[in-house]
């Protein structure tokens, strides 16, 4: 038992769904089972694949059109995020019968602290991790891969290891075969450029990285470098953040559209659209901007971007379209195709301790948040965009994607009882009962 508790001070857990958009839909519909299924549909790009698919060289970013070439029988469908959600969420509650610590760090992925459950559990770390592997797929009918270890960074290694349907456990004591194996590019934390920066000082390995003393480690890297180097040496630096989201520093709506478009009237509509979006979910939470932008993304992958410093901070869609609308015509460039929009809001603060401007009459605030109290709450009743701008008119009532790539996910084309296309139930659609 000791050597247990020395291999394992902290018993963390990192999980990791296998391909797990396709996996979703290979879940709720078991006709696909063993077939190269591709999501991203919508997108043009692939943004999930079977390992099926993979096996042929299909990988996320790979644009569609390239997909059937690699994979003449692929089957490549429309994303549906509302169930992966959901199945993401049921993944969540799995894991927390086990262990009321875990940090939902995706929607595919999630980190457990089980230490000092064994007792309660009649095991160890070892078969709680199995335990909690086989309930995933039993219930969900997806494949994880799970890593075991000491630390945050440590575990994630782990999950990596064995890929798809993989467990590995990596007790302290064994720690530096696993890192001897481990070019620096690989570790969680470590990017590209790090990983070519520790090069230059003959660092290829992880376990070349942790054999740097402190001293050479405090004097050439920066913070977050130092807490990957001690978590690897088995340091549990890294806290799980188990408390849900607090607030936001900033909110990002954007929207791709197919075909790409030279329209400048549906272009701004989407911006509008994202606008509304942006500023609908910063109520939610409190929330005013003093700060924002707004980008075209051009059929060319360009970005055309603009920053907005707002007269005062809002969440008000009309404040911030206005200032939106006085820069459009200088970014948006006629004869040029654009693809997707975008808005973000900036250095977002509590909207109650927010001052207004001299310029702006009291009076048209309080009207404002009277008529969006009213707004938010048909959204609540009747679903998001019961009620919108009419300079998002377009947007609302125009498809983003035409041909094949405006095809709906089946969850979609499949509404419950008191369902309607904006209001769902919580509950996602399985597919047929075969």
């Amino acid at each position: 038992m000791w050597g247990h508790a020395r291999d394992y001070p902290r018993a963390i857990l990192h999980i990791d769904g296998d391909a797990f958009f396709a996996a979703c839909e290979v879940a709720k519909n078991p006709k696909l089972r063993g077939k190269p299924v591709v999501t991203g549909k919508e997108r043009g790009i692939v943004s999930a694949a079977t390992y099926e698919a993979k096996a042929k060289g299909v990988m996320r970013g790979v644009p569609l059109k390239d997909v059937l070439t690699l994979c003449p029988d692929a089957v490549i469908l429309p994303s549906d995020y509302e169930t992966y959600s959901l199945y993401s969420r049921r993944m969540y509650e799995i894991v927390r019968r086990a262990t009321p610590d875990v940090e939902e760090y995706g929607i595919d992925e999630c980190f457990a602290d089980i230490t000092g459950m064994r007792r309660l559990h009649h095991g160890s770390y070892e078969d709680i991790a199995q335990r909690i592997k086989e309930t995933l797929h039993r219930e969900l009918d997806i494949t994880f891969s799970i890593g075991l270890s000491a630390t945050k960074t440590l575990a994630k290694l782990g999950s990596k290891w064995k890929k798809p349907d993989g467990f590995t456990a990596i007790p302290l004591s064994e720690a530096h075969a696993f890192l001897a194996k481990t070019p620096t590019e690989r570790v969680w934390g470590i990017g590209p450029n790090t990983a070519a920066y520790l090069g230059k000082y003959g660092i290829r390995t992880a376990l070349d990285f942790t054999r740097r003393g402190e001293a050479w480690i405090a004097a050439n890297t920066h913070k977050p470098v130092r807490e990957i180097w001690r978590e690897l040496r088995g340091e549990a630096v890294l806290a799980l953040t188990t408390e849900g989201r607090e607030t936001y520093q900033s909110i990002q709506k954007t929207k791709t559209f197919t075909p790409d478009s030279s329209d400048a009237s549906f272009v701004y509509a989407q911006l509008s659209k994202n606008a509304e979006n942006a500023c609908g979910k910063a109520r939610r939470w409190n929330l005013a901007a003093p700060k924002a932008s707004f980008f075209l993304k051009t059929n060319g992958f360009r970005y055309r971007v603009c920053e907005l410093t707002l007269p005062c901070a809002t969440n008000v869609p009309q404040e911030l379209l206005s200032e939106i609308g006085k820069r459009f015509p200088e970014v948006f460039r006629r004869g040029e195709r654009y693809r997707a929009t975008g808005v973000t809001l900036l250095d977002l603060r509590e909207a109650s301790a927010v001052q207004p401007d001299l310029f702006t009459a009291p009076e048209s605030r309080d009207a404002f948040a009277k008529v969006y109290e009213r707004v938010d709450a048909l959204a609540a009743r009747y679903g998001k965009h019961a009620v919108y701008l009419a300079s998002s008119f377009r947007a609302m009532t125009e498809p983003a994607h035409r041909s094949a790539r405006g095809d709906s996910p089946e969850r979609a084309k499949n509404l419950l009882r008191g369902e309607t296309r904006r209001k769902r139930i919580d509950i996602p659609y399985l597919g047929e009962v075969s």
